[in-house]
């Protein structure tokens, strides 16, 4: 026959068990960012519920200031670590890379060293400025063009939930390579889905006189789906698959970014054109528009 004091202290030992193993369950450990919270995976995806958006912007820059910036919308990226992609820019925060006037947003990239680089641009970013989870985005842009060139319009997660690139995702609204001239991209990159395994999902389309002309690039992002316009043609679509952070950690909240990259894995591909800088991303304006819940 049990002792009633050993029977005890075996529940007390299987109570402590059990907890440990339910804290475990919701938490890991990271290199970098320490503990992470892991959500319990959902049952499903959700029901598309036909969102809409407000019609006035919440958030907008025009560009009517003359000079850097509003420090009240921009803050900037800096310096020329190469950026995970092996870029040849230095990003500085100055008006010889990033200026507004006559209601134009131009960022510059040049040829001129720069912080141990042989170019300088300019990353803008709207982190603690803009910080959105759901709603519309629409950037009128005007892109650079020759070989070489990068420009990106683009989003990241602000607080990392999940973790380090990828697994807190990436949204790029508009990316194009000037070695493909008129070919503009727009995809999405998350744990399951991103381009160093080929699994990323992306959409491509031609758009004659991106360079010569301004273009509407937008994302509505709600609970459903990430979908992709240019010149409000729907060119993408991903739906949330309701099976955790891995495929859709887009329940947290995102900022914008603006850049001009020079060369890297991608932009630099096919060689960079020594001759063609500077070249210029302009940017006619930015609206942000709250997504109406139901």
């Amino acid at each position: 026959m049990k002792s009633s004091t050993k029977y005890f202290k075996r529940q007390i030992f299987a109570a402590v068990a059990i907890a440990v193993i339910g804290l475990s369950s919701c938490s890991k450990k990271t290199d970098d960012d320490g503990l992470v919270y892991v959500p319990p995976v959902p049952a499903g995806p959700p029901v598309d519920k036909g969102w809409t958006f407000e019609t006035t912007p919440t958030w907008a820059d025009e560009f009517t200031n003359t000079g850097a910036p509003l420090t009240s919308n921009w803050d900037y990226d800096t310096g020329g670590s190469g950026w995970g992609n092996n870029e040849l820019q230095f990003y500085t925060n100055t008006t010889n890379n990033a200026s507004v006037a006559n209601g134009i947003l131009t960022i510059t990239a040049k040829k001129e060293n720069m912080g141990g680089r042989e170019y300088s641009s300019a990353r803008l970013v709207t982190r603690n400025k803009l910080d959105a989870l759901y709603g519309r985005f629409e950037i009128k842009a005007k892109l650079p063009f020759g070989k070489g060139t990068w420009p990106a319009i683009w989003m990241l997660p602000t607080d990392r939930f999940y973790g380090d690139w990828p697994k807190s995702g990436e949204i790029d609204i508009m990316e194009h390579v000037g070695y493909d001239q008129d070919v503009v991209h727009f995809t999405t990159h998350t744990e399951a889905y991103y381009f160093k395994i080929n699994t990323q999902k992306s959409s491509m389309k031609r758009i004659d006189g991106v360079s010569t002309a301004f273009h509407l690039y937008r994302v509505d992002w709600t609970p459903y789906a990430i979908r992709g316009y240019f010149d409000d043609v729907k060119v993408f679509e991903f739906a949330n698959e309701g099976t955790g952070y891995k495929v859709w950690p887009f329940d947290k909240r995102f900022h914008l970014l603006l850049n001009i990259a020079v060369g890297g894995d991608w932009g630099g591909a096919q060689g960079v054109d020594t001759s063609i800088w500077p070249q210029k991303m302009e940017v006619d304006y930015v609206r942000y528009y709250k997504m109406i819940d139901k």
